[in-house]
């Protein structure tokens, strides 16, 4: 009995630790607990969500390939 108890411990342990995930806000890189329903998650406050966003707009962040403009003119080129 005393070992089926002890398991239904562990199991209800696990889900608790899976039920508060810990996060790292990717601007501030402070920790937090992802929660459904943080309308700013990955981020911890909305401070950090537009941040985000303005280093996107500002073009410090970027996703490695090619420019989109040489490409278009790479194949007008191809074309005449």
């Amino acid at each position: 009995m005393q070992k089926i108890s002890n398991l239904y411990l562990l199991i209800a342990l696990e889900i608790f630790l899976m039920k508060k995930k810990l996060i790292i806000c990717p601007t501030c890189k402070k920790k937090n607990t992802w929660q459904a329903n943080n309308p700013f998650r990955p981020f911890c406050s909305e401070r950090c969500k537009l941040i985000d966003l303005g280093e996107w707009a500002s073009e410090k962040h970027r996703i490695a390939g090619e420019d989109a403009h040489k490409t278009e003119s790479s194949d007008e080129e191809d074309k005449e």
